[in-house]
């Protein structure tokens, strides 16, 4: 069997010591273990954030893939840990709705919340579940594949609803839901949102904040320089981006924009 492959995915950043830790804290307990960082830029505390980083990359991985995602702003609080089996692959989180993106994909869950403490690092520290509770048990549980035996199933597990775009009078609305690394603008809408002839034309009307974008392209270097574009971006969303640009820059525009596309 290949050697497990833990991910990792929080909002601590790389400055400090905290992720290395992390994979301390697994290898010590499964030397054989793979991990892998998907990200740990997550904004500060944003749940959101969170869910969409996760979701837009769980998919990728081989079965049984083990995920670990921290983003935990009631750490040390009574919210509960989580142990997560999916379809094919595992989640280990907090129960604040950070998974709500997977629960929306997956067609089956079973959640568990960790009460197996003898799997834990002792002491468990109020500030540090990553290190105390979600990689040691990732580590475990890629040994044994036995998540009946770390905790109880429970049904009112918290989840909340992905922002989704509503269509009112011949109007698509919706908002910017991320800003990429490139300042690209990741908006809640997806293809089945524009109208039909809209590739096939290269043109829609779109409403970003105040600024307007009508042209719709297949690829980056369909776009003249300077020029705000739109595309479907790589996770399935509609973005706007220039073509060697930073388009949040040059367009002052920031999460949580809203923005609307005329349907017809």
């Amino acid at each position: 069997m290949a050697n497990p492959i833990i991910t990792l995915t929080t909002d601590y950043g790389t400055n400090d010591h905290l992720v290395g830790v992390l994979k301390g804290v697994i290898l010590k307990i499964n030397p054989d273990a793979q991990i892998v960082d998907i990200t740990h830029q997550v904004a500060p505390f944003d749940l959101l954030d969170g869910a969409l980083a996760i979701a837009s990359a769980y998919e990728y991985f081989p079965p049984r893939t083990i995920h670990v995602v921290v983003i935990d702003p009631g750490v040390g609080t009574e919210r509960r840990p989580l142990l997560v089996s999916g379809q094919n692959q595992y989640f280990l989180a907090p129960d604040n709705g950070v998974l709500s993106g997977v629960y929306e994909k997956e067609e089956n869950v079973i959640v568990r919340k960790l009460t197996a403490e003898h799997y834990f690092l002792q002491p468990v520290s109020n500030t540090f579940h990553g290190r105390d509770i979600f990689a040691p048990v990732a580590a475990w549980l890629s040994k044994s594949w036995a998540p009946a035996s770390m905790g109880e199933e429970i049904a009112d597990y918290k989840k909340f609803a992905m922002p989704k775009p509503k269509v009112a009078d011949g109007l698509v609305k919706g908002v910017i839901l991320k800003v990429d690394g490139f300042g690209n603008l990741i908006t809640n809408l997806r293809a089945e949102d524009l109208p039909e002839n809209s590739l096939e034309k290269g043109t829609l009307n779109l409403q970003v904040g105040k600024n307007g974008v009508t042209r719709f392209v297949a690829k980056f270097a369909d776009g003249g320089e300077g020029e705000p574009i739109a595309y479907i971006g790589s996770s399935g969303y509609l973005e706007i981006g220039l073509n060697k640009g930073n388009a949040s820059k040059v367009l002052a525009i920031g999460r949580g924009t809203p923005v609307v596309l005329e349907k017809s």
